[in-house]
């Protein structure tokens, strides 16, 4: 592998047969896939030289795992044969087939695959910039927040802890209500959950998209005493006073909220360079990749594939969305560069585990139809279950490292 450590140090001359734009697990993936293809002159562009598995992040805020698990050198898993170039992409000009770095210079490419992720807006949220990382105020969606949220947990002995979802697209949904429930089996076993309100902002009107688990999320929260902001949002942060405005989207009312703890998540989008650039969905807000929904190319510009967080899809943003993904991409990208009709098809596979408990979890796996795709048919997936948060915490990591990431899985 041939690594970039500076702007200068080799020119980027010349045209790319594939240029992947972004190196967390999507485009990695698909890297690692098309090169066990047989293709070569694959030019991955990443700024970051750490690569993080994302999903334990939210064990690392309970309590369950140290953050130095989630993380690895991104050297580490950059696949053989592909050049990695360190910096950030800042635009791209799909008729010229050109990538705007920075530094300086540009990447042409023939073939474009866009997996450069989302971005956390915490400035989308008054007041919660200046926030999150202060006194009482932490979020399991950034890494140097993440052991602070178990910090704040273990102190609490009495209060109102609250914990926010926003009301856009975000990685990994159900997220937001892990950490509530994780905290809140947390403070059960220590004898305080009487002592603590705890207070559940979700902006839809159920608690997840698919019935089945809804109506068990509705258990899990009342177990707790959980209180459920249904079709509500966190609309600003009042660090100094330690007060959350809660709107409810459904009549309009705003509420002051006191806090003794507070779990935010800001509100997420596409990266601001590729809402700009003419590969953004015009009718999506948030500036999401345009892709078919089945066959993840661009509706107009046929050289380019979208996948992971990036790509504006009808379905939820998770790594288990892109391990289905992944070989769809690598293949009809293969397609496509073979003068062929994209022939592989993504149904929408999404998958959301669901800690429930420090020792338990649902795997809520499903498909664009809402219909559930479990992957252990045998099981009953409306049933919490140790197994599943064994699977979780043990299983998933080396699948991911081992896998997923060389484009075995």
């Amino acid at each position: 592998m041939a690594a970039i450590p500076s702007p200068t140090d080799t020119p980027l001359s010349g045209r790319h047969r594939v240029a992947v734009i972004g190196g967390g697990s999507a485009g990695i993936s698909v890297a690692a896939r098309l090169r066990r293809a047989g293709v070569d002159d694959i030019t991955l562009i990443e700024p970051s030289d750490t690569h993080w598995y994302q999903p334990l992040w939210t064990l690392v805020g309970g309590g369950q795992a140290p953050l130095r698990t989630a993380r690895r050198p991104e050297s580490s898993v950059i696949p053989d044969g592909v050049r990695w170039v360190r910096r950030h992409a800042l635009a791209v000009d799909p008729d010229a087939r050109t990538v705007a770095l920075s530094g300086g210079g540009e990447l042409t490419y023939e073939h474009l695959v866009m997996a450069p992720g989302l971005q956390l807006d915490w400035n989308g949220v008054p007041g919660l910039a200046e926030a999150v990382g202060h006194d009482r105020v932490s979020s399991n969606y950034a890494p140097e927040y993440a052991p602070r949220t178990w910090e704040l947990i273990k102190r609490m002995r009495s209060g109102t802890a609250v914990f926010t979802h926003p009301a856009t697209p975000l990685k990994c949904g159900g997220a937001p209500q892990k950490i509530a429930y994780l905290a809140a089996d947390h403070w059960r076993r220590e004898k305080v959950l009487g002592d603590i309100r705890i207070v559940l902002v979700i902006p839809d009107p159920t608690m997840f998209k698919v019935p089945a688990w809804s109506q068990v999320l509705e258990t899990v929260a009342a177990r707790y005493g959980i209180e459920v902001r249904l079709r509500s949002e966190m609309t600003a942060v009042d660090g100094d006073a330690r007060e959350v405005t809660i709107t409810n989207h459904a009549n309009g009312t705003k509420e002051t909220l006191g806090y003794d703890f507070l779990h935010a998540v800001p509100p997420q989008s596409a990266p601001d360079w590729v809402k700009e650039s003419p590969l953004a969905d015009p009718a999506g807000r948030q500036g999401f990749v345009a892709a078919d929904k089945h066959t993840l190319q661009h509706p107009v510009h046929g050289t380019v594939f979208a996948l992971g967080d990036v790509a504006g899809l009808p379905t939820s943003k998770t790594g288990a969305a892109v391990r289905k993904q992944a070989p769809v991409v690598a293949g009809n990208l293969l397609d496509v560069m073979n003068g062929r009709t994209p022939s592989r098809r993504y149904d929408g596979y999404t998958s959301c585990p669901l800690v429930t408990a420090r020792d338990r979890m649902l795997l809520a796996e499903f498909d664009y139809d809402l219909k559930p795709t479990p992957t252990f048919p045998l099981l009953d997936p409306f049933k919490e279950r140790r197994t599943m948060w064994l699977f979780k915490r043990y299983g998933l990591p080396p699948v991911y490292w081992h896998g997923m990431l060389t484009g075995r899985l």
